[in-house]
């Protein structure tokens, strides 16, 4: 009677673990022009505007230095925000990134207050739109801030909201100026 040979499956095994040592890894992924889009805003800006009377809101100034940075990896932006307005100061980390499987913009705060904040955005051209909607009790808020970049170190926006499907009533409008550039994402 001859014995099965266990010789070939070995050499079977070790010929296809050598042959995928040799391989090279697969290549990392690389932000795509839509991430690369999230460009514009980075480096600290100091961003100084107008808020409007609504509800238990009163009319001011507002000021707010914002610092952002690509996250390692080159996929999100990373931005630290403190903003100053007659409502007291607000301290916010928040990240921007691209969705692709939506195909719009992301963006997702998380502040001193513990308020996280969520909104979605496009971008036509030069203008940005995010939209977010909310729930404060039983009322329904649709926040939408339109970004105007004026130049490569400028920008103008407005917020404006809508409760409970309602006509948008502006709420703030400033201007953005870039103080500072970022430092270059370091290669891995």
């Amino acid at each position: 009677m001859k014995k099965p040979s266990i010789l070939l499956p070995i050499c079977t095994l070790v010929l296809a673990v050598a042959t995928f040592a040799q391989q090279a890894p697969p290549a990392a992924p690389k932000p795509g022009p839509e991430i690369q889009r999230l460009g514009f805003g980075l480096g600290t800006w100091k961003i100084e505007g107008e808020t409007k009377p609504f509800g238990p809101v009163p009319a001011g100034k507002t000021t707010t230095v914002q610092t952002c940075e690509w996250l390692a990896g080159g996929f999100f932006l990373e931005c630290h925000s403190e903003n100053t307005s007659n409502m007291g100061t607000k301290k916010a980390v928040f990240y921007e990134g691209y969705d692709a499987n939506e195909k719009v913009y992301t963006y997702h705060e998380f502040n001193d207050l513990g308020q996280p904040f969520e909104s979605k955005g496009t971008v036509s051209g030069d203008t940005w739109i995010w939209n977010t909607v909310t729930k404060m009790g039983d009322t329904t808020l649709t926040l939408r801030l339109t970004v105007k970049e004026v130049s490569k170190t400028e920008f103008t926006y407005k917020i404006e909201m809508s409760q409970n499907g309602g006509e948008f009533a502006l709420m703030q409008e400033a201007t953005g100026r870039k103080v500072s550039d970022a430092v270059p994402l370091k290669k891995s």
